[in-house]
């Protein structure tokens, strides 16, 4: 930034003993140091404020590029989003398996609906169940050799 080279900071140093004095220095160090650090937290305050400047005037650069593009969204599809992405809430419907089927078939149609509704219920259940925990590994462990290989000599 300055570029000070070795010979012209000697030559400040030895300047600023002849007019500080060598009992002076400890303190004049010190009291650069302190301007030093202050000038430091400053810089970093100020680039602190920079970044987020910066930052957010590209939110609201990205902000309008989303509005630009929901409106487009919104003039292709005026009446909402195509039936099949609406939410409905409700599982797709599940294929019965034969033994289920075989089972429904000497129900009553309201014991129909209530076995279905059943089956529906374990579907969601099984669907938010905690994954199966993996088999424990056996209890004796291979044994390994401490001892490295001995030397051939």
């Amino acid at each position: 930034m300055f570029d000070i080279g070795a010979t012209e900071l000697l030559m400040i140093v030895i300047v600023a003993v002849l007019v500080i004095g060598p009992k002076d220095m400890p303190l004049a160090f010190r009291t650069a140091g302190r301007w030093v650090g202050k000038m430091r937290k400053l810089s970093a305050h100020f680039r602190t404020g920079l970044d987020a400047m910066v930052r957010e005037a590209e939110l609201d650069d990205m902000e309008k590029k989303w509005k630009a593009q929901n409106e487009k969204i919104m003039r292709e599809h005026p009446d909402g989003a195509p039936p099949e992405m609406e939410p409905t809430g409700a599982y797709p419907p599940r294929q019965l398996t034969a033994e289920q089927k075989a089972r429904l078939e000497g129900l009553s149609p309201e014991e129909r609906i209530a076995a279905k509704e059943a089956v529906a219920a374990e579907a969601k259940s099984a669907a938010h169940a905690p994954a199966p925990q993996p088999v424990d590994a056996p209890e004796t462990a291979p044994e390994l050799p401490l001892d490295p290989p001995a030397k051939d000599s």
